[in-house]
């Protein structure tokens, strides 16, 4: 059975017209010193027999960054499947009313050090960040890519 998570790709565009995407760096001791590879859109696992995925995206949305999402609309950018056969369904919404000062990071306990019996809690995110799509690309893990071009190639039908 594969694992499901759902999430949201927050857009804008700025004064002069340019698309922007809010993505969030992962927290934790693993992802601290990683940039490339190291964001993803805010989401999380669910079960889709007990819930929708986009009431999953927005659950995980709040947890993640501790406020809620906007209010919509939402348009399902699609499913898209990671190496590891996990799959993620991503929606889009115009994030421009977004007040970034009142985040607050969920947070999660590991073991750390490896090994060492002790659990550390550490944010589930560490910071967020309004970036174009080129610097996106790299930066966002990789079986989340197919997302961002999703957003690129409707763009003009989805901030219209």
């Amino acid at each position: 059975m594969p694992v499901h998570s759902a999430g949201i790709l927050l857009y804008r565009l700025t004064p002069d017209g340019a698309l922007e995407v809010l993505l969030a760096h992962m927290g934790g001791p693993f992802w601290a010193a990683k940039d490339e590879a190291a964001w993803s859109v805010p989401k999380g696992e669910f079960d889709p027999d007990a819930e929708s995925a986009l009431d999953a995206a927005r659950r995980e949305f709040r947890e993640e960054l501790g406020v809620d999402p906007p209010d919509g609309p939402y348009a399902e950018l699609g499913t898209y499947s990671y190496s590891s056969g996990k799959r993620v369904t991503v929606f889009v919404a115009d994030g421009a009313s977004l007040a970034l000062d009142d985040l607050a990071f969920g947070e999660f306990e590991v073991e750390w050090p490896p090994r060492s019996g002790r659990a550390q809690s550490f944010p589930e995110v560490d910071r967020v960040e309004w970036m174009t799509p080129d610097a996106a690309m790299p930066r966002l893990v990789k079986g989340q890519r197919p997302a961002l071009e999703a957003l690129i190639e409707h763009h003009g039908t989805v901030a219209g």
